[in-house]
């Protein structure tokens, strides 16, 4: 799916929408992704960022940020956020994410992100999923974080932003190991929360969590959306 009258050509590379884009008079393109989606402990962070064209050959090392190495996200982070024309980020609290709902917060926080842009966008690329509410043309963009520059430049600012955090939150919850795994579900980490229990950085309204918890068992893989669902969590946002 693309814009009516844009036309992407198949080998038009990572910078392919953008370009695409700006040629038919909608730039400014905003990018929009998230991290820590598939965690049970830590925040969810949203990140958006539009890229100055002028600037894009200093980003040849750019990808999905799944896909690179922890060396080299750290590098390829600060060389978006040096060429970015503009960029920001939102942090939405595990609470915040057990009282709303995780695709909620989502939302949100995508929203929000496009909204503090110091440059107001003309289109924005979301990686995955519709977002209602943006004030701007938008449009969902599958395995957007490895087809769309500025989704990617975005996927980076959040995984690395996140990760920052999760070490961070480790000098406060050393018995976790969230310095390893940042909050995602490992082997290390059942054992851990089994040992001593959630902690506040912990997502309660996660059956996995629940379960583990509860029963002392391992974690259990369940759907974000399945877990949110039994949880109760799923309500409109009021926000």
């Amino acid at each position: 799916m693309k814009p009516p009258g844009v036309v992407i050509r198949r080998d038009s590379g990572l910078f392919g929408y953008e370009r695409a884009l700006a040629r038919r008079g909608l730039g400014p393109v905003a990018g929009v992704d998230e991290a820590g989606r598939g965690a049970c402990a830590g925040p969810l962070v949203v990140a958006a960022a539009i890229l100055d064209p002028r600037k894009l050959g200093r980003l040849g090392a750019l990808a999905d940020s799944k896909l690179l190495t922890e060396r080299v996200r750290e590098r390829v982070y600060d060389d978006v956020v040096a060429v970015a024309a503009a960029w920001s980020v939102v942090v939405l609290s595990a609470a915040d994410i057990d009282r709303y709902g995780l695709h909620v917060m989502n939302i949100a926080g995508m929203r929000r992100a496009v909204a503090r842009l110091a440059t107001r966008p003309g289109y924005v690329l979301v990686d995955g999923f519709p977002v209602p509410g943006i004030d701007a043309p938008s449009l969902a963009v599958r395995k957007g974080d490895q087809v769309a520059g500025c989704v990617a430049a975005a996927s980076v600012i959040a995984k690395v932003t996140r990760d920052r955090i999760m070490c961070q939150l480790d000098e406060r919850y050393g018995e976790y190991d969230f310095a390893q795994h940042k909050g995602y579900v490992t082997a290390a980490h059942a054992a851990a929360l089994a040992r001593h229990g959630p902690c506040e950085e912990h997502r309660l309204s996660y059956a996995n969590v629940q379960s583990l918890v509860a029963q002392g068992g391992d974690f259990r893989s369940v759907r974000l959306e399945e877990t949110v669902a039994m949880a109760g969590r799923q309500r409109t946002e009021t926000a």
